[in-house]
Parts: structure tokens; sequence; C-alpha cells
């Protein structure tokens, strides 16, 4: 049934750690999430790649499995189906499959309920711990949202660096993110250049911002521990088919991300920009690729320069 792809597994095995995380963070919630992402997701590809006498790739799991994780824990169900649709058959069928998307398909779901359910998804969010335990808690801000009130001193950076923080199912943990970076890079499996392009491009940005003492910057440390970013960097701006092809292109692609990402979280309603910021690097991949190749002359264009 599945068009075995083995570097689409190995992305997997890097974000099973975030997954059983999760868990304890948000007991059974995220794994509602994500099999309601994959039973759907699996579904639209079959039906469509059925008709074109085709097999399910591989890459339908990453794209359900990054989607899934990448929701506040208590989205509703029927959202996450919304959403997972839109993805596989509008960010990937209808271009014609693997390989021939322009856009991520995760993020491309990711943000259509991110902007036709607003109000849902803000209230979606749950107090991380005890396997969920806390799901019925009143209050239940994210990092982005206490650093938006000005309230740093509510924050212990140990806990953001290891996970123990509301946000996305799959966000929380950058030690394991990291780890799951780690292993995709010894694996040859992810570019570094667009991994680092991202990450210099948001600490660089967000310590700018804050020495230059804007009104609404984080401070860097406190930027980059809190939200999506590092988990767009690894997983997501690293999508071998959206991303640029060029080792140039992969370093301007990842700076203009995680830039934006930053600017975006800063001056947009939106409290997170890295799903603006990763689209907008999508839509200008190929272009970059196109600048930053070599421009060779032909023989009749060297005749017609003498």
């Amino acid at each position: 049934m599945f068009q075995k792809q083995i570097i689409m597994r190995r992305v997997l095995y890097a974000l099973l750690p975030l997954f059983l995380f999760s868990i304890y963070l948000y007991g059974y919630r995220p794994v509602a999430v994500l099999l309601v992402s994959l039973l759907c997701g699996i579904a639209i590809e079959y039906l469509v790649e059925k008709g074109r006498n085709k097999k399910v790739s591989e890459a339908v799991l990453v794209t359900c499995t990054i989607y899934a994780l990448s929701l506040p824990p208590k989205t509703p169900l029927w959202v996450v189906a919304v959403g997972i649709i839109f993805a596989v058959f509008m960010g990937k069928e209808v271009y014609g499959g693997f390989g021939r998307n322009i856009f991520n398909p995760a993020i491309t779901g990711r943000l259509f309920i991110y902007i036709t359910f607003p109000n849902i998804l803000s209230a979606s969010w749950m107090v991380p711990g005890a396997f969920g335990a806390h799901a019925d808690a009143v209050s239940a801000a994210t990092p982005l949202g206490i650093l938006r009130a000005g309230n740093t001193s509510a924050l212990n950076l140990l806990d953001l660096f290891l996970g123990f923080k509301g946000g996305s199912i799959g966000e929380g943990s950058i030690l394991l993110i990291l780890l799951g970076a780690t292993y995709l890079l010894i694996t040859k499996t992810a570019s570094y250049r667009t991994m680092l392009g991202t990450a210099i491009g948001a600490i660089g940005i967000s310590a700018i911002l804050d020495f230059l003492g804007v009104k609404g910057a984080f401070p860097a440390l406190y930027s980059m521990l809190s939200g999506s970013v590092l988990f767009v960097a690894v997983y997501m701006s690293t999508d071998p088919v959206s991303a640029p092809k060029r080792n140039l292109s992969q370093w301007i692609y990842g700076f203009l991300i995680g830039t934006l990402s930053i600017v975006l979280r800063l001056y947009s309603a939106f409290p997170e920009g890295t799903s603006f910021a990763l689209l907008l690097g999508n839509t200008f991949a190929s272009l970059i690729d196109e600048l930053t190749t070599p421009k060779t002359s032909t023989p009749a264009a060297k005749e017609a320069s003498i």
C-alpha cells in the first residue's frame, strides 16, 4: 500500500520522542489528535492516488505527524480532520502528489485552520504535566502569551528547555528537538544549512530588536526557547520538496524563515509567526534557487559580445 521512503521513515523516528513526551504532558489528547490526522490524511491520499494507479507515499505519514504535533492539544477532532484533509488534498495532491507540491503540506493545513478557526484554537491550550491531569484548569497561558504580557519572571529557562511548558503538542522540549536534529544530521536526512539558517535568522533578529529596545520585543534566549521556531527549523523548513536545492539558497531560505518568524510574531495579530514565515519561504524557494544559480554564457552570447 505504501511507497517505501527511508528518508521519511527517519523523520518519523526523530519525531517519536516528542510524541511520547507529549503523552506525559497532555495525556490521551495527542494520541487522539495523531490518530485522526493519520486516518484522514492517509484516506484522502489513498483515494486520490488510487485514481492515478499509484501507491500512498510514506511522506504522508510525516505530513500527518508534523501537522498533529503543531496543534494545540485540545483542538477539536473535527477541526483536526478538516485541516489534514485540506493539507493533503490542497497542499499536495492538487499539484500531482509527492515531489510536486510547492508548499509544505503540514503547514498548509495548520495555517488553514489557524485562520479559519482562530477562536477555537486559541481556547485549545492545556496546562502541561501529569499525563493531562490539569486538562480542565482555567489558566493555560503559553510562554509566548506570558512574554507578550511582559512577565519574563514567570518563566523558568530550564523548564522551557526541557519542555515543561504549555504550547502546541510537539513544540515543548527543546532538548528533544535538538536530539532529533542531531539524528537527522548524522543520518544525512536533513540539511544543516536550512536548520542553522533558520536558527541564526531568528536569534539574530531577536537580539537586534531586544538591543534596540523595540517595544514588545522578547529577550533572544526566551524567544528561542518559547514557541515553535526551533521545531519549524528542524522538521519543517528542511522539507526536501518545498525547500530550495542549492547550498547557498538553503542558507538564505532558512535565514528568511527565521527572521520573518520573529518579525511576524512581534507585529502581527497572531501570537506566533512561524506558519506564515514558512509559507512565505516556500513561495520564494524557487526564485532563491534561480537567483543563486551561476549564469553561464552560451557560445552564441560570447560571439555577440565580441
